[in-house]
């Protein structure tokens, strides 16, 4: 029993959420160890299985806000946009399907009326992506996302979904009405939005899909990609050929150039990263010694297999650094070369 409670300890630690978990505590109950930040109490079977997935490279489910419609023009234009302008099927929280211009128009006028009476145009629907890798069942996938969805929205916010498979990554759109019933605003934050995630995963194993939802930290990755405004942004600056750089991007190549010339300091989130990174490889190393304590041929196989995932990331790396990194070795290779320094950064770029 004991080495099943450093197990779940560990585990916990090594995969917990970034933002502070609140913990609601029944008197009567025998206080437990978190397995989810949403749901459920861990178990040494459940904390085995979790550690698994994590080590051993389960596909992660991708949950991301993608925009926020303001009134009943723009909302028709992304339903429009999510049904492939008739091509691809609009589901309804009753399960019905749209199949015209008029129910998409019909609906869009729906969610928006009742917010003619603000002020300034207000936001009347958020869409959401719910995403797997390429190979994975397209109809599981909707299938989650529908489970997701009823059990988590129905009770007080309309919603429409479509399935899209003309990418290799099969991945379903969910738009959910603003207004709730109780007059509640539908705005997710990143805990809604990890708890989206942990229960597409659980849908998803349900219905025989290997999947998890941990943070990147958990996988020794380092600060989560882009935007999708800014990665669409980038697009359209590459198809112009104009040379201009985002203002991100541009910030970030100034502060690296000025890091490898030794006028700056890393940001600080990079330092505390990393040694978030060393008390999760701690935490997972105490994972792996419970599981050689027990003597059983499947937990030192599972201990094995952790420490052949912490030999893969001895380290995490931010985009800052990896630039920084680069600019530095540009910097020692122009020395040796003798070749004129590396050039002042450009002024700040006023156009797009």
């Amino acid at each position: 029993m004991a080495m099943g409670s450093s197990l779940e300890s560990a585990v916990w630690e090594a995969s917990r959420p970034p933002y502070r978990v609140r913990y609601i505590h029944d008197p009567g109950a025998q206080p437990g160890v978190p397995l989810y930040a949403s749901y459920g109490v861990a178990n040494p079977k459940t904390a085995r299985a979790k550690l698994g997935r994590i080590v051993r490279g389960a596909p992660e489910v991708v949950v991301k806000v993608t925009g926020r419609q303001r009134g009943g023009t723009h909302v028709k234009a992304h339903l429009g946009y999510i049904g492939r302008k008739g091509a691809v099927e609009i589901e309804t929280r009753d399960g019905e399907i749209l199949t015209s211009k008029d129910d998409i128009a019909e609906r869009a006028a729906e969610w928006s009326d009742t917010l003619e009476w603000r002020s300034r145009p207000t936001v009347s629907s958020v869409a959401l992506i719910f995403s797997m890798p390429e190979g994975t069942d397209p109809d599981k996938v909707l299938g989650a996302v529908r489970a997701l969805a009823h059990a988590e929205l129905s009770d007080n916010h309309d919603y429409l979904l479509a399935l899209h498979t003309d990418t290799p990554r099969p991945h379903v759109h969910l738009t959910v009405q603003a207004e709730g019933l109780d007059r509640n605003r539908f705005n997710p934050r990143p805990v809604q939005l990890h708890r989206f995630r942990e229960r597409f995963a659980r849908e998803l194993r349900e219905r025989g899909v290997a999947a998890e939802a941990t943070p990147r930290r958990a996988r020794g990755r380092g600060v989560a990609g882009s935007s999708i405004r800014l990665v669409k942004l980038r697009a359209r600056l590459a198809s112009v050929a104009s040379g201009v750089m985002t203002n991100a991007d541009r910030r970030t190549n100034e502060q690296a150039i000025a890091v490898a010339r030794g006028q700056a300091n890393l940001p600080s989130f990079i330092v505390k990263g990393k040694n978030r990174w060393q008390a999760i490889c701690q935490a997972y190393r105490q994972a792996a010694a419970a599981l050689d304590a027990s003597g059983q041929p499947d937990d030192q196989a599972l201990a094995r297999d952790v420490r052949r995932f912490l030999d893969k990331q001895p380290d995490v790396h931010a985009t800052p650094e990896i630039f920084a990194a680069r600019h530095a070795q540009a910097l020692s290779a122009a020395r040796g070369n003798h070749d004129p320094p590396i050039p002042e950064p450009p002024p700040h770029d006023r156009g797009r």
